[in-house]
């Protein structure tokens, strides 16, 4: 099983970061490969639409407010990934500044390890870069 863990910073209170980024619908306002994301069963299902095409149907395992951190696994999509699992958490600094972390483990998909790695870190590179552009970091 691969695994990838990353994290940023971002100049904000990771409360009010939370906020923002903590609602499992909310992808769309903050992941720039997102165009729109749509819940199903409940909210447990969220059916993202990509740019450019293609879609990501993603479950919601687990949500922690008090934490700040949500875990979810891909049900289906384009990424070479299988038994996807990841958990989005946002974490105070100490000094008044946010820190997003994202970690997942998976199966290669019809790629190698390192193709599939890779492809996850883009993805979370992706969506740091845009949180960092839109608040700071």
């Amino acid at each position: 099983m691969a695994k990838v863990s990353m994290q940023s910073p971002v100049n904000m209170d990771a409360d009010e970061l939370w906020k923002l980024i903590g609602q499992f619908n909310a992808i769309p306002e903050w992941h720039p490969a997102v165009s729109s994301s749509k819940l199903e069963d409940g909210g447990r299902i969220r059916r993202l639409s990509l740019l450019g095409g293609g879609e990501i149907v993603e479950r919601l395992e687990q949500i922690e407010a008090g934490d700040r951190l949500y875990r979810y696994s891909i049900v289906s999509g384009p990424l070479p990934v299988a038994n996807y699992t990841a958990t989005l958490r946002v974490k105070d600094d100490g000094k008044g500044r946010a820190v997003v972390e994202w970690s997942s483990e998976f199966d290669p998909q019809g790629a190698t390890e390192t193709d599939a790695t890779a492809a996850i870190q883009e993805v979370y590179k992706a969506g740091f870069d845009n949180l960092r552009k839109l608040f700071g970091g």
